[in-house]
């Protein structure tokens, strides 16, 4: 079974005893990452058909990681093919589609549209895997207008358990599963997608202090009651430690970090944001017209890689008495702190396409992230489990594919992933595809 001999590829094959074998394996998400057999380094197509042959020939599982912002479980044993070798981004200007290989980020991806006025529907943050972003679903800063970035799928390029390399367009049954479960049907090495005629927008970012976070999250759940679906929103209260390297406003404080991005008139933008900003005085405020180039300073997600712990469920409110008990739990004034986001949702991501991304009803989706290690993960872990408990009355009881990692990723999360009868079609289509179950070291759906 260690006889890597038999794996031809051009990029490298990687043993533990390899000196950069920690170094291939390691992503973004670095709390107890994943320990294969063998990573295979791949720069193609090619590459991969190779490594999924090697795999199934030996009955070993295949793991895939691109940026590793989104390790769905702890992997022992198997073979792990990194795509980040693979790069390549082409831009069709009159069809208005974008084609990228496994390992481009977002941030290529919106350099790149933009020379022609174009933009995808990125993620929050611009070094994320844009591949492994939409076969999760991909909820973005345009997504109330345009939708999930699954619905926008145009063309998947993928290796199968059989070692085939097909080309999968809205015609095949296979293309419904892959939009939104991709990951359980082989080693996706490519993806055409649509782009959006968007070369800027009104966004950016509100911060906060921490005595007004109650009446940011108050101010901010009726405001989003009656928007129009070119406003796409979230808040954030984060616990800032006091370090040299934030913007002095921000160190040592918990902040309400409110997050803007309007695809329409600027000033129209600017009358929706107005009650926002009469809540009071701004630690920062840098929401403004900005090119879409620049989207990624909305969020301003940490891009150094880091361990963590998350979870998520999707909400049917997020009223009064739910920002309440969430402040109780985690607000400023609790004894334990973690990152919390509330995302609105509605809009055209209410509206049902073909795939199978799932519990399009929310109006919500609540997340948590902590920072760990590994004499603080327990602690993380209850204060996750007990917030989630507290706020299951408002629940849908969905998940969000995309905000499982480790081990929110468990067979009932994923499940909850996807409306009942979409699961059941997806187990059955997984026996059909991958009855060996080769790909199960993901947001595993078990064959049926």
């Amino acid at each position: 079974m260690n006889d890597f001999s038999a794996l031809t590829t051009n990029g490298p094959v990687l043993s533990p005893s390899d000196e950069h074998f920690d170094t291939e394996r390691s992503g973004f998400q670095t709390f107890r990452g994943r320990r294969p057999n063998v990573v295979v380094g791949a720069t193609g197509a090619d590459d991969v058909r190779a490594a999924v042959a090697y795999a199934v020939e030996r009955g070993l599982a295949v793991a895939v990681q691109s940026q590793g912002h989104g390790v769905p479980a702890e992997v022992d044993g198997g073979v792990l093919i990194t795509t980040n070798r693979m790069t390549e981004v082409r831009i069709d200007a009159e069809r208005r589609t974008a084609w990228f290989e496994a390992g481009v980020q977002w941030g290529s991806v919106v350099e790149a549209a933009a020379e022609f006025g174009l933009a995808p529907l990125s993620g929050s943050a611009p070094h994320v895997g844009a591949v492994s972003y939409t076969l999760g679903g991909g909820i973005g800063h345009l997504a109330r207008r345009y939708g999930y970035a699954a619905d926008h799928v145009r063309a998947i390029e993928i290796v199968t358990a059989d070692g085939q390399l097909r080309r999968v367009t809205a015609e095949s049954e296979l293309f419904w599963a892959l939009c939104g479960a991709g990951g359980n049907f082989g080693v996706v090495t490519g993806m055409e997608v649509d782009l959006v005629p968007v070369a800027e927008l009104y966004g950016g970012a509100l911060y906060f202090d921490a005595h007004q976070i109650e009446d940011v999250l108050t101010t901010w759940q009726r405001w989003t009651r009656d928007l129009p679906e070119e406003m796409t929103s979230s808040v954030a209260l984060v616990p800032f430690p006091d370090i040299p390297a934030l913007p002095e406003p921000l160190r040592g404080r918990h902040v309400a970090h409110v997050r803007i991005a309007y695809a329409g008139d600027a000033e129209e933008g600017e009358r929706l944001v107005e009650p926002l900003r009469a809540i009071g005085p701004r630690l920062i405020d840098s929401v403004r017209v900005m090119p879409y180039r620049e989207v990624g300073s909305i969020c301003n997600d940490p891009t150094q890689p880091m361990p963590y712990v998350s979870t998520n469920a999707m909400l049917r409110d997020f009223d009064d008495a739910a920002i309440k008990t969430l402040l109780d739990l985690v607000g400023p004034n609790a004894p334990q702190r973690c990152v919390v986001e509330v995302r609105h949702l509605g809009g055209a991501l209410s509206r049902q396409a073909e795939n199978c991304v799932g519990n399009r009803d929310a109006a919500y989706v609540f997340g948590l992230n902590s920072k760990v290690d590994e004499d603080t993960v327990d602690a993380a872990n209850a204060l996750q489990n007990l917030v989630m408990d507290e706020m299951q009355r408002w629940s849908t009881g969905g998940r969000c594919l995309n905000f499982l990692a480790g081990g929110s990723a468990n067979p009932d999360d994923v499940r909850a992933s996807y409306d009942a009868p979409d699961y059941e079609r997806l187990r059955a289509m997984k026996a059909a595809y991958d009855p060996r179950n080769t790909f199960r070291l993901n947001h595993h759906i078990p064959p049926a």
